[in-house]
């Protein structure tokens, strides 16, 4: 038991050692597999030692600004309702539901789905544990759910005032996001939760603005326009058709929301975190 575990101690030892000597590249050169899991792992580590007020705040931010998303979903599919067939609208949506991520990524607020893998990896690392990683995933997804519904009431109310949609398009969003059966929500998410995580993996590799924004575009409309389930705009989309319409229940709203959360969570913590930490731990032996 004692040479097991001083074997795992040696073997924690390397890995750390290996992290060390990953220095930053220059500018011309794409970063290494060992710097980019450094950067994330140091990145991770910072978002455990915040105040958790601040931690709150920023997933409560993020859960509003992601609605800016949800506010062109709506308004797109009002406008081109009734001029084009409306699995065509569906699609055409993938265009306008990045727009909130790139606001909530590069402002650097807390979402959920982009920091599952990011706050995974410490733990993996050894720096942190599992019972820290459960309480801040907590706090954060507490946040994202409540800023999401914050601003779901606010456009349901000003939507049709402004006339750029209505309740109607509002039942149609939420409907169509809930009409599946559990196991295809659940392996959607996990799917989605995967994307989410790639995607904090490809914006610390990056190193300029412009390609965060164009890496941010492109895997947030693969998202939209394959249908996958992401927990947290799915939260503002359901929860607004919730409060509108009767065709959304509020069980059906807390079993989507389950099922939304668990596979992204699952989704970015082992196809992303796990898979990458131990693709560098196997070069290190």
């Amino acid at each position: 038991m004692t040479e097991e575990k001083n074997a795992k101690t040696e073997e924690q030892k390397s890995i750390d050692e290996e992290l060390k000597k990953s220095n930053s590249s220059e500018l011309t050169h794409a970063k290494s597999h060992g710097e980019i899991l450094k950067q994330q792992i140091i990145e991770g580590q910072e978002t455990y030692d915040k105040n958790p007020l601040s931690i709150l705040l920023s997933s409560f931010t993020a859960g509003l600004e992601i609605g800016f998303s949800y506010l062109l979903i709506c308004t797109l599919f009002f406008f081109l309702n009734g001029k084009i067939e409306e699995d065509t609208i569906i699609k055409l949506l993938s265009f306008v539901y990045p727009v909130g991520f790139i606001m909530v990524i590069l402002g650097q607020s807390i979402l959920f789905t982009e920091h599952t893998s990011l706050l995974t990896l410490p733990v993996l690392n050894k720096k942190r544990t599992l019972g820290s990683l459960l309480r801040l995933w907590g706090l954060v997804i507490l946040g994202n759910l409540v800023g999401g519904c914050a601003i779901a009431f606010l456009l349901v109310w000003i939507g049709p005032r402004l006339d750029i949609f209505d309740l109607q398009t509002v039942k149609k969003i939420a409907v169509h996001v809930t009409n599946y059966d559990k196991s295809v929500i659940i392996l959607s998410a996990i799917l989605a939760g995967w994307l989410m995580g790639l995607l904090s993996w490809l914006i610390a590799a990056s190193k300029s603005t412009l390609s965060r924004i164009v890496l941010i575009f492109m895997i947030t409309a693969v998202l939209s326009f394959t249908g996958l389930h992401h927990s947290i705009v799915g939260n503002v989309e359901v929860f607004a058709g919730l409060i509108s319409s009767p065709a959304i229940t509020i069980s059906g709203y807390l079993v989507f929301i389950g099922l939304s959360l668990f596979g992204n969570a699952l989704g970015g913590a082992f196809f992303v975190a796990l898979l990458k930490y131990r693709a560098f731990v196997y070069d290190v032996k």
